[in-house]
């Protein structure tokens, strides 16, 4: 399993790195912008914000990009699981401890050919109404409903008829989902699933209420005030692009095990420098750091916490015709002409990272111990004199005289810049080749890797449960996720065979297959395996830094006087 426990670093051992970079007049320039900027965005004092306030109950943190989605049944990226975590609950959730507990379900049974949960009788919306099995039903069948698009729609597809509907091949009626009573929720199995407890913990198996839904005329999940919420927290102010405010949800069933009031954040912004600051004024809680702000925590003498979130970043090429990158030779050479060790040690520079190796993460559990013991992934070579010929051998094959400029897509963050610029730089240095970079905001990122916009894209996966699958099927061809639409039957009919066993070993030999295929063909180049490192407040505790789940989690923490 990943490191979920946040662990004291070493100071010496980090001194060592070399990390002694101050914090910038270009950083503190950029944070006064931001205050008075967020303070007018706002028409509230962002810059008064307090880290702790023990007498309201309060704390004050950051998200780092505006959550591209709300829609539970759309939603894709982490930022926006993390607020969706706090403000919606499914069947099953995450408790403080990382472990599967009872949520919207009081009870469940999960049988070979399907599954029974038995919902709460105090489930409530934050409008008082309760929370009934109809609203899984609704929500499930309209996520599945290819008018819907929802490029997460294959996570439902252990449902029966779920992949059928999703095709068009079938009515959203026919879902293998039936409310039996309002508290009563029966779900017929495609085929047998040994994760599906996993599963429902996920947002897009969260409910949504056909009503309301409604009401909204398709901008359910665009505002604050066009949303239903039924976790331990509502969305009470939202200025997009600046700030958002949860309150305490009074109508959530556990309401008496939610300390917190209120959670405020005044600030949306990636900027580690930033989150420094405002962590060192005591205008928020916690603070993530990277190379540059390192030095300075130390310097303060602050308690740095880590752990592995559990994600895997890699470089991910355009599949679809008409691209180089659909050439084997010249994804070989891409890949031999990169050296992720150099990436991660020398240019990322933070405790806690490792060098790509697979797609698979290293604390993912296999049959009997980790599943990269019993499946060791093949050696990625660094050789930029063999990269040059597959890039050779590539030239021959597409008929090219010359290489057209090709184009890199990545983020806009800090890190995103440093790695992406490295990219290119080698690439150059080694393949003479032109890689053009395409930095994007977050959002519109994630609309160009839908719609293909890129010859390679630097893309990551964080998982979703708890289960080799969750990354075993990212490139099969029907997941949309794959965004570089490859196509491999033999790939496909491993994830099927790892679907449809419930013998753990037939499912990881089908995992080992998988892994196996994406390094002979390429599909993917592995970049690093990301660590954290982060401050908090010592007066915040029970913070749930996790793998899998919404991270980081603020519904149970609770406030202490650290005098």
């Amino acid at each position: 399993m990943a490191e979920n426990s946040a662990a004291s670093l070493n100071r010496a051992a980090l001194l060592q790195l070399g990390l002694l970079i101050a914090a910038s007049v270009a950083a503190l320039f950029l944070l006064m912008v931001l205050l008075n900027w967020a303070a007018s965005a706002t028409g509230s004092d962002a810059s008064a914000a307090k880290a702790v306030d023990l007498e309201a109950r309060s704390i004050s943190v950051i998200v780092q990009n505006e959550p591209p989605q709300l829609n539970s049944m759309k939603a894709t990226d982490t930022d926006s699981g993390q607020v969706l975590g706090h403000i919606m609950e499914g069947l099953l959730r995450y408790d403080i401890n990382n472990q599967l507990a009872p949520g919207v379900a009081e009870r469940w049974d999960i049988r070979e050919n399907g599954a029974t949960f038995w919902l709460r009788e105090d489930a409530k919306w934050s409008d008082g109404e309760p929370v009934t099995a109809h609203d899984f039903v609704f929500a499930w069948r309209t996520a599945l409903d290819p008018a819907t698009a929802s490029i997460y729609a294959f996570i439902l597809y252990p449902v029966k008829n779920g992949e059928a509907i999703n095709r068009g091949e079938a009515a959203p009626e026919t879902l293998g989902v039936r409310a039996a009573s309002d508290r009563r929720l029966e779900i017929e199995f495609e085929q047998p699933v040994a994760y599906f407890d996993k599963l429902v913990a996920f947002n897009v198996y969260y409910p949504v209420r056909e009503d309301f839904y409604r009401s909204t005329n398709g901008r359910y999940g665009a505002d604050a005030d066009e949303m239903l919420y039924n976790g331990a927290f509502v969305l009470s102010e939202w200025v997009h692009n600046a700030s958002m405010r949860f309150e305490k949800n009074p109508h959530y069933w556990d309401r008496d095990s939610i300390y917190l009031n209120s959670i405020h954040v005044p600030f949306i912004t990636n900027s580690k420098h930033t989150a420094v600051n405002l962590f060192k004024d005591g205008r928020v809680a916690m603070a993530e750091l990277d190379a540059e702000t390192l030095p300075d925590a130390l310097q303060q003498q602050w308690h740095i916490k880590r752990f592995v979130d559990g994600s895997v970043f890699y470089l991910e090429f355009n599949h679809r015709p008409g691209r180089v990158s659909t050439n084997l030779n010249f994804r070989r050479a891409i890949e031999m002409a990169l050296d992720p060790k150099e990436l991660v040690f020398r240019v990322i520079k933070v405790p806690g990272y490792l060098p790509g190796e697979t797609l698979f993460p290293i604390w993912l559990m296999g049959e009997k111990t980790l599943f990269r013991q019993e499946y060791p992934p093949a050696q990625r070579i660094y050789n930029p004199e063999r990269a040059r010929e597959h890039l050779e051998q590539a030239r021959v094959e597409l008929g090219l005289n010359a290489w057209p400029p090709l184009v890199l897509l990545s983020g806009d963050t800090p890190i995103s810049v440093k790695q992406s610029e490295h990219i290119q730089a080698k690439l150059r240095e080694n393949l003479g080749l032109d890689m053009r970079l395409d930095r994007q905001i977050f959002k519109q990122r994630l609309e160009k890797m839908k719609n293909g916009e890129f010859d390679i894209v630097m893309a990551g996966w964080g998982p979703d449960f708890d289960d080799p699958m969750t990354f075993g099927d990212l490139f099969a061809s029907w997941n949309l996720q794959n965004r570089g639409r490859y196509n491999n039957p033999k790939l496909d009919a491993q994830v099927r065979i790892a679907q449809a066993s419930l013998e753990p070993a037939v499912r990881m030999r089908a995992f080992g297959e998988i892994q196996r295929i994406l390094k002979e063909d390429a599909v993917i180049l592995p970049d690093y395996e990301r660590g954290k490192v982060f401050v908090q407040d010592p007066r915040m505790i029970d913070m749930a830094r996790r793998a899998v789940g919404p991270d980081p989690d603020y519904s149970r923490v609770r406030l202490v006087d650290a005098n």
